[in-house]
């Protein structure tokens, strides 16, 4: 804790190692086996679970610059065993949300990415350098989300979907959806990303079906969801999720 400053008001377990030149707020609380790097800055009021490694430059609930935001007592809230790598910023929410940026466990923030206020992060997603959410953004599970992707405040990008490099999304994006380009366009299913999830081989290609109906068909998006719920006649977990992430969308879909 070399040249570190610490509130006296923050909660941090005996086995949380930090390094030189950190700044901890009040209200933070910080959960056992975590790691802080160097020059890292938490503020609160933030709630930090297990396992999660702050690596140097990243600054970690800190005010939103929202105009909007008027300096209400806002929380951050993050789960176990997420990397946050150098220069990763994430804001506390708005009281015009939910008053609070939720991130949840196993995910890999790379270098300059960028969590808004009002976000809520899933579990075992990838933001590669510089990928950034705006304000109130929904991402799902093991989504992956390649380098200088952007995208647009209010969004949700369903589970396993995956973006190219240099992405803008304005849109909402299904579960397993790969999208690419600027603006975004929908390029197929992420096949690899189902089967390393252990996704069998008949959810897959019932998967690939329910995009033709979305994608290649022409339908109205109405008239394809009711073909989606007619496709779905054995439950299949993996069609739900499909399904289920274009029923969810208030922005809009992309397509």
């Amino acid at each position: 804790m070399l040249n570190s400053a610490i509130d006296p008001s923050a909660k941090i377990d005996s086995s949380v190692k930090i390094g030189p030149f950190c700044v901890i707020g009040s209200n933070v609380e910080i959960g056992p086996n975590c790691i802080l790097h160097s020059h890292v800055v938490i503020k609160g009021p933030a709630k930090i679970s297990e396992g999660n490694i702050f690596y140097q430059f990243s600054t970690i609930g800190e005010d939103t610059p929202d105009k909007k935001y008027a300096g209400e007592e806002t929380t951050l809230e993050i789960g176990k065993k997420n990397i946050f790598r150098e220069g990763v910023t994430v804001h506390r929410g708005t009281v015009q949300d939910k008053s609070k940026t939720v991130i949840g466990d196993e995910n890999l923030f790379m270098a300059f990415s960028h969590i808004a206020h009002d976000c809520i992060v899933g579990n075992q997603n990838v933001f590669a350098n510089n990928a950034a959410l705006a304000g109130h953004v929904e991402v799902g599970n093991n989504v992956t989300l390649a380098g200088y992707t952007l995208v647009h405040q209010f969004c949700k990008l369903g589970d396993l979907s995956f973006t190219g490099l240099n992405t803008l999304i304005t849109m909402d994006v299904p579960a397993f959806v790969k999208v690419a380009a600027n603006p975004a366009r929908p390029i197929g299913l992420n096949t690899i990303g189902m089967q390393r999830n252990n996704f069998d081989t008949d959810s897959v290609n019932l998967v690939k079906k329910a995009y033709r109906i979305i994608y290649r068909k022409g339908y109205s998006l109405d008239d394809a969801i009711k073909r989606l719920h007619a496709l779905n006649k054995d439950n299949n977990p993996a069609l739900i999720t499909f399904i289920s992430s274009i029923e969810r969308s208030e922005r809009g879909l992309l397509r």
